[in-house]
């Protein structure tokens, strides 16, 4: 790696705390990013700084080779204990002296960080200021809202102002930011005087939009006569509230559905014990690859979501909708707020409930026509692919010497 900078090459970094072959929405987000970005310059020189696999304990595959074409991936080792509270501050913390160490002594044109715990931005700032180059934001979460729903209470008011305080500097110092929900739109017009955001979703994956046209036109239940089957793939965490929901859902509804769980995260233990507690019968597997993940989806007659009843999660608009979308298959949605806004305005074949409400879920089920349907529409307009072309090019516009820098 040279510290130099020319018209010829320009030197772009992305900041990213998760990358495959990790498995996230922010990983799978960055790596189409990355991807795009090169597409639309194939002389770019990125460099793209991670962390070493660790989004969950039972999922560590082996990283990537370092120097895989066409950008340069940099991976940051994490310590040995890293979830938990503790375990986070101090994985951010190992992450952020790996990239201090990374980008001593080189210049950058344009620095991205792509952030939904708010600390990568922060981190992205520095590095921005440091280069004296511009920042380009992109925004999947908002932090400081979902740690006033979190932590509650007048104890940790001095950590929420902090985070707060913390939140104004890399959005004052960005040149452009990007939401990835419409929903974030009022919180962050009420609080900065900034109005241009970008507003790229995140989509549906090749793969994903490639399973679509392969599925038989009937669904699994629908051929074979056996009880529907209804599936969950994804973090299980806070953030999806499902020891809140699935347990008594799968009391509720009885022999009527058979339901799987694929994933892992800080609520599983939970989520276990609440479905020993109600004695029912729920699968719960570890997380798999995404290529062992769409024979799931084939398998499955109803594919399930849900996002916890927190106040910050109305503004959310969960990426799992989209590659959800993809099947055709029944979805069974705990959502609210912007979410439930743009199921009910893009989505058919979808049936949706108030968070952590069972007795909805058991109704929204029971409403649910187990058919396919189709969603071609759909899926070519959230085509990841072409989102984050549009969303590539946005970025490069911020390049020192672009016509809209």
């Amino acid at each position: 790696m040279t510290p130099v900078s020319s018209k010829l090459q320009r030197r772009v970094l992305l900041l990213t705390y998760y990358f495959p072959p990790d498995l996230s929405a922010g990983s799978f987000r960055a790596r189409a990013l990355a991807d795009a970005l090169m597409a639309a310059d194939p002389g770019l020189q990125l460099d793209i700084i991670t962390t070493e696999p660790n989004r969950y304990q039972r999922h560590r595959p082996s990283a990537l080779p370092e120097d895989a074409p066409p950008y340069h991936v940099m991976r940051v080792p994490l310590p040995v204990k890293r979830h938990g509270l503790v375990g986070q501050v101090l994985s951010f913390l190992a992450f952020a002296n790996g990239v201090r160490k990374q980008v001593a002594g080189h210049q950058y044109d344009l620095v991205i960080a792509t952030s939904s715990r708010l600390m990568t931005a922060c981190l992205g700032a520095w590095v921005g200021a440091r280069a004296r180059c511009p920042l380009y934001l992109d925004i999947r979460d908002i932090f400081v809202e979902t740690l006033d729903d979190v932590f509650p209470g007048p104890l940790l008011w001095p950590v929420r102002r902090l985070f707060s305080l913390m939140e104004r500097w890399p959005l004052r110092r960005a040149r452009r930011v990007n939401l990835v929900s419409e929903g974030f739109l009022p919180y962050f017009r009420k609080r900065y005087t900034r109005r241009d955001y970008a507003l790229f979703t995140n989509g549906i994956d090749d793969q994903f939009v490639e399973l679509a046209g392969q599925l038989p036109p009937a669904l699994p239940c629908e051929r074979t006569g056996q009880t529907p089957h209804l599936v969950y793939a994804g973090n299980i965490g806070d953030g999806q509230g499902l020891e809140k929901i699935l347990p008594a859902l799968a009391a509720a509804l009885g022999d009527r559905a058979r339901i799987t769980v694929i994933g892992d995260g800080g609520a599983r233990g939970r989520l276990l014990a609440e479905c020993k507690g109600l004695a029912v019968d729920v699968a719960v597997l570890d997380p798999m690859p995404r290529n062992e993940l769409l024979a799931v989806y084939e398998s499955a007659d109803v594919l399930f979501l849900h996002l916890n009843d927190y106040p910050a999660f109305e503004r959310v608009l969960p990426s799992k909708l989209f590659e959800y979308a993809a099947t055709g298959k029944p979805m069974l949605a705990g959502v609210g707020g912007y979410a439930r806004t743009f199921i009910e305005r893009e989505l058919p074949g979808v049936g949706v409930f108030a968070p952590c409400d069972v007795t909805e879920g058991v109704a929204a089920f029971e409403r649910l026509s187990l058919t396919v349907t189709d969603r071609s529409a759909f899926v070519a307009r959230f085509s990841r692919r072409e989102i984050m072309a549009r969303m590539a090019e946005d970025v490069l516009d911020c390049l020192p010497g672009s016509e809209n820098a």
